[in-house]
């Protein structure tokens, strides 16, 4: 038994499926202490787009450490915080002319959907909340009464009333009009379901199976917000910060959210941070209402204004739209090809592989594990961990993208 098995608690999980201790990391590569260099096609599960220790990032953190700047002031007034306020609206909301106040959150993002959800009900005195069935929001009780998945929810012996899950445009929902079924709910005064304060949504179930919302669809959802005096919360925390190309994966369907829910890669090096985006109008915290003592990551901070400026200055949403051509026909013609009954979905630098119909969960469960032996780290995601989900930092080189999906197809034909 090694010193994890015998400290730690039984609720780890990933290093079950990744069984090696790993010290060092660079780029898109991790290295172990065994010697062995691991492939990232996990990327801190979307908290490293920039990759492990970009130079960039780590010469502004280090100059910051090296001068003893503060390290924690709560949510006090500081150079670092003052330096990323100004940088995120120049470069972010300025040139798309969104006009959100920023509420930083507890350094998680479950805590900033905690919040949402919070000021959604504040700002309309409405207690229900709409989410969908497949969403991933987070695994404190509020995130987890508005998370699909039954497994992860029956660990908190109880969530959160007053939630209705709606159906995502997926499977056999995908040809039923389920904005339609939304404004009939509403709008039938015996459906039993009151309005609510707000909708929750993601604009890629990324834990859900990497299922990519249409973009009329989402139109159409922003539309009914709108005429039904609901709030649009849009849960960017996986595929924001420019992992579907544009910084938010929402820009696609030229909508703006009432409320942006950020977290994840926003620090820039994995720093832990959370944000909120909101609309002034909607901004009726009072003083403290919402707080925490680590919601001022200084940091973070430092890392995200350095990622915005590293974002700035290089061709990165070029750059992740190239690879997106790549990985969409490398899937789609070397693992697609291998059976009808497997499905490609994906958009920007995050894809799945959908094997539900190809060997089910087993299956999928066996190509990652000889994905791992073959040194490429990946995990899975969808309804019964059947997806198999491609998530590399979004500033991977091309040659070693192309041996992590190399790696992939020689695991499926060794699985076979």
């Amino acid at each position: 038994m090694n010193i994890f098995e015998k400290c730690e608690s039984n609720v780890r999980s990933y290093c079950r499926n990744f069984p090696d201790i790993f010290h060092r990391a660079k780029g898109s590569i991790i290295y172990s202490d065994s010697g062995k260099e691991y492939i990232d096609f996990f990327a801190g599960a979307g908290a490293l787009n920039y990759g492990h220790n970009h130079d960039y990032i780590k010469q502004k953190v280090i100059s910051y450490l090296d001068a003893d700047g503060i390290a924690h002031a709560l949510d006090m007034y500081t150079s670092a915080k003052e330096k990323f306020l100004s940088k995120f609206n120049e470069v972010i909301l300025s040139t798309q002319k969104l006009d959100y106040r920023i509420q930083f959150c507890g350094p998680t993002g479950t805590n900033a959907v905690e919040a949402a959800l919070k000021l959604a009900r504040k700002v309309k005195q409405r207690s229900g909340i709409f989410s969908f069935m497949g969403a991933y929001h987070g695994m404190t009780l509020g995130s987890l009464s508005i998370s699909g998945n039954i497994g992860i929810r029956s660990g908190a012996n109880g969530t959160s009333s007053n939630v209705t899950f709606m159906p995502y445009p997926y499977g056999f929902m995908a040809s039923f009009d389920t904005i339609e079924y939304i404004e009939t709910v509403l709008n039938d005064v015996n459906s039993g379901i009151e309005k609510p304060a707000a909708i929750i949504f993601e604009t890629v179930q990324a834990e859900g199976g990497v299922v990519v919302a249409p973009v009329e669809w989402m139109q159409r959802l922003r539309k009914l917000c709108n005429e039904h005096d609901i709030l649009l919360i849009c849960d960017d925390i996986q595929v924001g910060c420019g992992r579907t190309g544009s910084f938010f994966s929402f820009e696609r369907a030229d909508i703006v959210p009432d409320i942006v829910v950020l977290s994840k890669s926003i620090s820039g090096y994995g720093f832990p941070m959370s944000l909120l985006l909101i609309k002034p109008e909607l901004d009726t915290w009072e003083p403290g209402e919402h707080n925490g003592t680590f919601r001022g990551n200084q940091l973070a901070f430092i890392g995200a204004t350095a990622a915005l400026e590293y974002r700035e200055g290089s061709n990165l949403e070029q750059d992740v739209k190239t690879k997106e051509i790549f990985l969409k026909n490398f899937l789609t013609q070397e693992i697609a090809s291998i059976s009808e009954n497997i499905t490609i979905r994906g958009i920007g630098m995050i894809w799945g592989i959908d094997v539900k119909n190809f060997g089910g969960n087993v299956f999928a469960k066996k190509v990652t594990k000889r994905c791992f032996e073959l040194g490429l780290i990946i995990e899975l995601a969808g309804r019964n961990d059947t997806v198999i989900k491609i998530l590399p930092p979004l500033v991977i080189d091309v040659a070693t993208l192309e041996r992590g999906c190399s790696i992939i197809k020689q695991a499926f034909h060794d699985c076979i």
